[in-house]
């Protein structure tokens, strides 16, 4: 048998899951990450508390398997993407918290590279629009108020990397220094047409070059995990950002093709094959999972509040006792009673890009429950993602892609029927939910096998795509569109 080790470090969570040569879950582990908030608006994790989780999910996985490491022909990452890390190159140790893609506070940084008219070139050379959301001001941050750290940067004692980076700096006990394209293109620091850090936008962000980790393709060669981590040496072949590593394990690999993934947020992806296009619709262009040089682009939105809503149902308003419950809760009643829930609650994103927005709840009666609010808040979800597939849309009709004819879903929300059906009826277009869900992991498996000659092009990958169920759009299109209406009506509301 042949074996692949995904290792899936998202925001909530580290996970690790072992595949067999036809995707299949073989076995999985998981376990919760600890969220840390020291202030409005501010959001960290501990990346050595990442690390040891990680690494236990792997031998958990492993175990669970009943397979020696041996037995594993590579391991592939996917991570959160934009969450930025710095640490010391001798010790290891990171000299502050990883900062998360949710956090807020160098908002005033992006404010002034606004302000100094260099929007345009970041957009141009990076395909991002200049948001807090990015990694490049995070870092500046760092290097600006941890003390010493940008004296120490500047004479080459620190290294700054994503989650992916993080990991594989210490899966390799520090011998390899090293992303993939697919996470460096979220850092406002990369040009994605040459794949390079960009000298210029290094400057204009005052991050030394030495802090920089060498950028390779998404399937390739990345050291090995050392031998005493699992019991084996075994080779890193695969990393991409969650999102690229989700669209790739959907098989999404030709021009026009749309996944959304629903996890603590929902992160929508059009492929764009060789074809680096500008959304003209508040949507930002990423550099796609690459299995070669050559780059590959993608359309991508990004809703920061998905199935967080839920969380915030069970832990903010105790309105229900654990997440599995809130589709039971929904479906007490017929519909939201004209309920909205808009959750801003870090800003919104795509297509809107608010950062000042702020939650709201809207439509309220005598007559609302809480089972109107957790319906309001399942659709929010919905709602937000149709907002993303109607703006590629306008711009697939602008640009080069096809018109999209379906959606592929994965991520935890994606098991919610009544999501998923609510879901399709607004976008009008059928929504496909895949036998394997644990498409992000799978596409890092999948890169990581592809690197070791487990699979030989991505035509067999597609072959081993499998479609689980299919909704299709119930709802006549004059009542979705008037649905959008009530919901962008709503979002204006949010912004003050």
């Amino acid at each position: 048998m042949t074996y692949l080790l995904a290792l899936d470090q998202g925001t909530s969570s580290a996970r690790s899951i072992v595949f067999d040569r036809q995707g299949q879950v073989v076995a999985q582990a998981q376990m919760e990450l600890a969220q840390i908030y020291p202030q409005p608006g501010w959001v960290e994790h501990d990346a050595q508390e990442i690390w040891r989780i990680q690494i236990a999910t792997a031998r958990e996985a492993l175990a669970k398997a009943g397979i020696a490491a041996h037995a594993v022909r590579a391991v592939g990452i996917t991570n959160q993407r934009e969450t930025t890390v710095v640490w010391n190159r001798k010790t290891g140790v990171p000299i502050h918290h990883a900062i998360v893609w949710q956090d807020r506070r160098s908002e005033p940084t992006c404010a002034d590279l606004r302000a100094r008219g260099l929007a345009d070139t970041i957009r141009d050379k990076t395909g991002l629009l200049v948001d807090a959301y990015f990694s490049g001001t995070k870092l500046q941050w760092l290097l600006d108020h941890v003390p010493g750290a940008r004296a120490q940067a500047e004479n080459g004692e620190l290294a700054f990397g994503t989650i992916d980076c993080w990991l594989i700096w210490q899966l390799t006990q520090g011998r390899v220094h090293a992303t993939d394209v697919s996470n460096a293109s979220r850092t406002m620091l990369f040009n994605v047409h040459t794949n390079q850090w960009d000298s210029e936008l290094l400057a204009a962000m005052n991050i030394p070059p030495s802090l920089l980790p060498e950028v390779k393709p998404s399937s390739a060669h990345y050291g090995e995990v050392a031998p005493e981590l699992l019991g084996h040496a075994i080779p890193i072949g695969g990393v991409a950002g969650d999102q690229q590593s989700a669209l790739f394990g959907q098989a999404c690999f030709s021009a026009g093709m749309v996944k959304n993934t629903y996890g603590t947020g929902c992160f929508m992806l059009m492929h764009t094959g060789s074809s680096f296009q500008t959304s003209r619709n508040g949507l930002i262009t990423t550099s796609a999972a690459q299995t070669s040089a050559t780059p590959e682009f993608a359309l991508e939105g990004s809703v920061f509040v998905g199935g967080a809503v839920v969380q915030w149902l069970r832990d903010g308003l105790h309105a229900i006792p654990s997440s599995a419950e809130v589709q039971a809760l929904a479906q007490s009643v017929p519909d939201s009673g004209g309920v909205m829930v808009v959750p801003a609650f870090t800003g919104l994103g795509a297509p809107y890009w608010k950062p000042d927005a702020r939650g709201s709840i809207t439509g309220l009666t005598r007559g609302s429950t809480l089972a109107h609010i957790a319906r309001a808040a399942l659709e929010s979800i919905a709602f937000q993602s149709a907002a993303l597939l109607q703006a590629m849309g306008r711009d697939a009709q602008s640009g080069s892609a096809a018109r999209v004819t379906e959606m592929r879903v994965d991520g935890g929300a994606c098991v919610n029927d009544l999501l998923m059906q609510f879901q399709a009826d607004l976008l009008g277009v059928p929504v496909l939910r895949p036998a394997v869900t644990e498409t992000t992991a799978l596409g890092a498996a999948y890169l990581a096998g592809l690197s070791v000659g487990v699979y030989q092009s991505t035509e067999e990958l597609t072959a081993l795509w499998r479609v689980e169920r299919r909704f299709l759009p119930t709802l006549p299109s004059e009542r979705a569109a008037e649905l959008m209406q009530r919901w962008e009506h709503a979002v204006r509301q949010t912004v003050l």
